[in-house]
């Protein structure tokens, strides 16, 4: 895909922010489909859902990626 933010459509964006929600979705993932990094996936995220809901997915996130060495 594009790789750039600007680029995406609303169905991307969807798309984006539900594999970055599912616990079974890693960042490369998402890099490998929609080229965007973490950076940008965090920056999207952050973009696009509440702050309370933007802290509560990083902070799982930030746990799930403690406990496994192949995560987000």
């Amino acid at each position: 895909m594009s790789g750039s933010m600007t680029d995406l459509s609303e169905a991307d964006i969807s798309a984006i922010i539900e594999m970055a929600l599912s616990d079974h979705t890693a960042f490369a993932d998402i890099e490998r489909e929609y080229g965007l990094k973490d950076k940008e996936v965090k920056a999207l995220m952050r973009s696009n859902l509440k702050t309370s809901s933007y802290r509560t997915w990083r902070k799982r996130v930030r746990t799930f990626g403690d406990r496994r060495a192949h995560y987000k």
